[in-house]
């Protein structure tokens, strides 16, 4: 069963300002200048009547063409290609030349026009969306993606300019440095692994980072170690997305990292008193701190979006996001059948998300089998599973590895090891080399 709902039933009384619109196409008409503020700042469907519309595509054509704009160009314009009568006749031509605006206040008639677009836009998502649903053929997670990705869309165009002056921004730096000059703190967000912190001055703000290793390396216990750390640092929400784990598993780890107790204990409940009394305790500080874990399985970049407005709504903030690991994540806009290119548009994505939030997002990534197969394992960039576009979005990348020669030569035990961590990629800074303990018991990393 399918509601139809004809535009003609509620297009009359879509929200519209037929005022602004009309001052708008004014100020083209009287000056250059407001032409170019114009076509940055809306498109040809932000006008609600249609000889409005088929005006400012005229305009635009004949700008984007190099074409010099009058009131006698563009009459010619529309009348040598049969589209005066689509504007209303010459007369409306006449009306919008003597209207005589103030180009002071365009900035605010392009609101009001963007305002009632964006309403527009939004109601008949709404009816599309009732209509998809009443039909049962189409499944309830495709009508899920659709709303997501155009919501998505919606909200870009609600996002204001982003154009800032050298003036604005010199002097944005210049007070940023200042206060950096007087401050201990590092300008990222603290890892609590001192050799790390040094080269990269902590996590970064809208950076997109990625932690890659091959299967069972501890991935997932780094950014577990890394998670507890910013949270006691910085006292902000950390958001983790857990694909491959269970909600279950992950609290088991933390506990054991946390108490000490080597995991196998702690699964098969073998515990003693001097246990429970340390559980006790964790248990209660675990409690109190701002962690969200998601264990859904085949998240897509449109619900990983929406679960940080959740936490945001919340806590006002969030300090980190992890996504356990990012081959397992969909592309809920495209699903083409090519998986490298729906992982490139993943991790554009995400990175996008990471600008939108300006917060540091931290994504675990599998390397290829190439590494075993060469005499010498240690990972390079074009190891990145899948690579090309991780290697390209990432700011940071951070890549694990075993060393067996190190291991051997330090006598390390089976529960401990070092393990390199590799700085393969930093936009804004050097790369190298920084070893760390793994305590394979507790799945914990530990500076050394």
């Amino acid at each position: 069963m399918k509601i139809e709902t004809r535009e003609s039933d509620f297009e009359n009384y879509l929200p519209h300002n037929f005022l602004a619109e009309k001052m708008v196409l004014s100020c083209i008409l009287t000056s250059s200048e407001a032409i170019e503020i114009t076509i940055k700042n809306l498109s040809i469907e932000a006008f609600y009547f249609k000889n409005h519309q088929e005006f400012f595509k005229a305009i635009s054509f004949m700008y984007q063409n190099n074409k010099f704009i009058d009131i006698v160009t563009l009459t010619t314009f529309l009348q040598e290609n049969g589209l005066i009568n689509k504007i209303g006749g010459v007369k409306v031509l006449i009306e919008l030349i003597n209207q005589i605006p103030n180009i002071v206040y365009l900035d605010e008639y392009i609101r009001l026009i963007k305002d009632k677009f964006l309403r527009r836009s939004l109601i008949k998502l709404g009816y599309k969306t009732i209509n998809s649903s009443f039909i049962t053929n189409i499944s309830l997670e495709n009508i899920l993606n659709e709303f997501e990705s155009n919501f998505f869309k919606i909200t870009n165009e609600f996002r204001p300019n982003k154009l800032s002056s050298s003036t604005d921004l010199v002097y944005s730096i210049f007070l940023e440095l200042k206060e950096k000059s007087t401050s201990p703190n590092l300008p990222g967000l603290v890892s609590g692994f001192y050799a790390l912190d040094s080269l990269t001055q902590g996590f970064q703000k809208s950076d997109l980072i990625i932690i890659a290793g091959r299967p069972s390396i501890g991935k997932t216990a780094f950014s577990l170690t890394i998670t507890l750390n910013i949270i006691k640092y910085s006292k902000l929400p950390v958001l983790v997305f857990s694909l491959e784990m269970s909600k279950e598993q992950i609290m088991y780890r933390l506990l054991s990292m946390e108490t000490n107790i080597s995991q196998l204990r702690l699964r098969t409940g073998k515990l003693y008193e001097t246990d429970w009394i340390k559980l006790n305790k964790i248990i209660k500080i675990l409690s109190k701190l701002p962690l969200f874990v998601d264990d859904s399985s085949d998240l897509s970049v449109q619900e990983i979006r929406g679960k940080i407005k959740t936490v945001i709504s919340q806590y006002k903030s969030i300090g980190l996001v992890i996504i356990d690991y990012i081959q397992l994540m969909q592309n809920s806009i495209s699903q083409n059948g090519n998986r490298a290119q729906e992982l490139s548009q993943i991790t554009r994505a995400l990175k996008n998300v990471a600008k939108e939030f300006n917060i540091p997002i931290i994504a675990l990534s599998q390397l290829s089998r190439n590494v075993e197969s060469r005499t010498d394992k240690k990972p390079i960039l074009s190891d990145l599973r899948e690579s090309g576009s991780i290697e390209q979005d990432a700011d940071l990348v951070l890549m694990l590895y075993q060393n067996e020669r190190i291991n051997s030569e330090q006598s390390v035990d089976n529960f401990n090891k070092i393990i390199d961590l590799i700085i393969a990629k930093q936009r804004n800074g050097p790369t190298g080399n920084i070893q760390l303990k793994f305590d394979k018991r507790r799945t914990k990393y530990l500076n050394i």
